[in-house]
């Protein structure tokens, strides 16, 4: 996979502001602001490198309010990291191509993963299938 580095004025000419903020600076967007994603057949890309991160079979309704998978379309497009912002432990997920912060994971999602990829909805393009 071929890395995409960009400066900071790249990423801010590219992107709107808040997904420059999450994406970039690892902010969060406001629960149920954005998950208006069409119930269709598709992949979810990243909005800054259009890495292919997530296919719709794996999308579930959390309740959270932020879009949420079970697992990823493939294990080496999504990074971990341990984040122990906020006085919380939790697992930080970001796009392997251009280290885009996407949200966290959890172990409080359905099976067969158990995992809950929660996923800000700024951090994401849809794509239909043809």
């Amino acid at each position: 996979m071929d890395k995409i580095i960009k400066t900071e004025a790249e990423w801010q000419a590219q992107l709107s502001d808040l997904a420059y903020k999450v994406t970039r600076k690892h902010g969060t967007e406001r629960a149920f602001t954005h998950d208006d994603f069409p119930k269709a057949p598709g992949t979810f890309r990243c909005i800054c490198c259009d890495a292919p991160l997530f296919d719709h079979t794996t999308k579930f309704e959390s309740g959270t309010g932020w879009p949420s998978f079970y697992a990823p379309l493939d294990h080496e497009m999504v990074g971990e990291q341990s984040d122990n912002s906020w006085f919380m432990r939790r697992t930080e997920v970001h796009c392997n191509r251009c280290e885009a912060h996407l949200g966290h994971v959890f172990p409080d999602g359905p099976a067969p993963t158990g995992l809950r990829y929660c996923i800000n909805g700024v951090a994401l393009r849809f794509e239909p299938e043809d």
